[in-house]
């Protein structure tokens, strides 16, 4: 079983191969939607997400993302902050390839508006269950939670 710092270094690994996160405003009962996350090594407990300045999350506000990793196997919720902030200098560090595909006009784009979700809390589960878990699993046994994986509610995601 991982302890918490463990899985937060893991949380930011598994989202450097896999960025897609599922994120939405908490009030005014609108669905989540999926967003591709870009990250910056430099800032821990913040996301951020090229996007139309025509989308719902643009008004900013409460939110929560969820991540669920590429192999299903480590899952995050995160609460937070979300605002627009068109930081000119963190939006050229962050640009790349794939967000030039989603604006004609690139980086000048009239629509482009730069989202930064700041994580307030999370909450983390590494599934890494046992031999004797699988074993259980196969055929029909009660799992004990020390042959589960890790779980831990975090104040913040920094290692």
């Amino acid at each position: 079983m991982a302890d918490a710092t463990q899985l937060k270094h893991d949380l930011w690994t598994r989202m450097s191969k896999s960025p897609f996160v599922m994120v939405g405003l908490t009030e005014g009962g609108e669905h989540s939607e999926p967003l591709t996350a870009q990250l910056d090594k430099d800032q821990v407990d913040t996301l951020w997400f090229f996007i139309g300045r025509d989308n719902r999350l643009a008004k900013g506000g409460s939110a929560m993302a969820q991540f669920v990793s590429k192999g299903h196997d480590y899952f995050a919720c995160l609460s937070g902050e979300a605002r627009v902030d068109n930081d000119r200098a963190m939006i050229d560090k962050l640009w790349s390839n794939a967000a030039d595909a989603w604006f004609p006009g690139g980086k000048d784009d009239p629509n482009l508006a730069l989202l930064r979700f700041d994580i307030d809390s999370a909450e983390l589960w590494e599934a890494d269950v046992s031999l004797s878990g699988k074993l259980k699993m196969l055929f029909g046994g009660t799992i004990r939670q020390s042959e589960s994986g890790s779980h831990a509610k975090v104040e913040t995601t920094a290692g």
